[in-house]
């Protein structure tokens, strides 16, 4: 029997340093993508269980993944509530109107949705007049309706984002060098907020399960991302159920059925990617690169495009592990997380001018 598990990442008051391709260190993403999340996930399954058990799980994925794994996505706790952020499909939400130029702008700046605003846009009710009005108002000033009360408006308050001091000392000259490294902080006070990520098991396996929980509880003991020397990326684990209304959202099956990503995505097969590359898909592409954790030297993994988050198909995207291991590496494989984790949504049918097409 499948099941979907949520599970919170608390990072309390450490900060956290999230590097992505091209942004350099002065700079930091406020999450962590999925292919990032199942490496370091992976490399500490195989500190914590050994060099055969991971084989043996990445061979799984090869195969039939025991589990799918989203990107992570920043949640906010209210007073009697949270609020959970997902990416803003790459498609118009239901009854989104041909004329929206006086509130456009405001709208794309909505790259992230709190889950009630976004399952109300794909899966129910749709777009709004009310919306529309509201989204006018935001654009002139500050809006006062039901998209402000979700905290539509309110990303980019639930954290922090600033550089910290840093010196490099040569190892052999002895020479000092100071740079600069940025950082997120997540807030921590009135409303606090953090990261979150979904599972999909399609059997269930209180084993892995077992062993998966036990891996991250460690990741979150030696932390997630760069700098962790300095005691970055640190977190606490809350493992938990679906609550209600992510139980409605993952069984939406009214028909036509759309899928967007909450994952990265990645498939070399021609054939499948025909299927999922229409007309009517959306999508965007993500350049991925990196370094080996496991190596003592410095070695690059090999590039590889994704599908990014948001993006749109009409098929639902499966998905494999790209073998991104650099030449001449012969210690193990080594491999990015391209397997698919989509949500169904429902798109303005007939399909109108996309947003975006990679």
């Amino acid at each position: 029997m499948s099941s979907w598990k949520l599970v919170k990442l608390n990072f309390g008051h450490s900060p956290a340093h999230f590097g992505e391709l091209g942004i350099g260190i002065e700079e930091t993403s406020e999450r962590v993508r999925s292919d990032s999340l199942f490496s370091a996930w992976v490399s500490i399954y195989a500190r914590l269980l050994g060099q055969e058990a991971v084989e043996s799980l990445l061979q799984r994925f090869h195969q039939s993944p025991p589990v799918r794994i989203s990107s992570t996505f920043i949640y906010r706790e209210e007073a009697e509530h949270t609020i959970y952020y997902l990416p803003r499909p790459l498609k118009f939400p239901i009854n989104y109107p041909k004329d929206d130029l006086e509130f456009f702008k405001t709208y794309k700046k909505l790259n992230f949705l709190p889950l009630e605003v976004w399952q109300r846009w794909y899966q129910t009710e749709g777009f709004a007049e009310s919306d529309a009005r509201e989204l006018i108002a935001e654009t002139t000033g500050k809006s006062q309706g039901l998209l402000r009360k979700a905290g539509a408006f309110d990303y980019k308050n639930t954290f922090k984002i600033g550089q910290l001091p840093k010196i490099a000392v040569d190892r052999i000259t002895r020479a000092t060098n100071l740079y600069h490294t940025g950082f997120v902080q997540f807030e921590t006070e009135k409303n606090r907020s953090g990261l979150y990520f979904l599972l999909y098991f399609p059997n269930s396996e209180q084993q892995l399960e077992h062993n998966l929980r036990a891996a991250l509880n460690l990741l979150g003991e030696e932390g997630l991302g760069g700098e962790r020397s300095s005691g970055a990326g640190r977190f606490e684990v809350e493992w938990l159920e679906l609550p209600l209304i992510w139980q409605k959202v993952v069984n939406f099956s009214e028909q036509p059925v759309y899928h967007c990503l909450i994952s990265l995505f990645w498939d070399d097969d021609a054939s499948n990617l025909k299927q999922l590359i229409t007309n009517e898909s959306s999508y965007d592409i993500q350049e991925r690169g990196g370094w080996i954790a496991s190596s003592e030297r410095q070695l690059r993994r090999q590039f590889v495009r994704m599908f990014a988050e948001g993006s749109v198909f009409p098929t639902n995207p499966q998905g494999k592990l790209a073998d991104v291991t650099p030449k001449g590496f012969t210690i193990h494989r080594v491999y990015r997380s391209g397997i698919g984790l989509s949500l169904p949504i429902k798109v303005n049918e007939p399909p109108r001018r996309q947003e975006r097409q990679g």
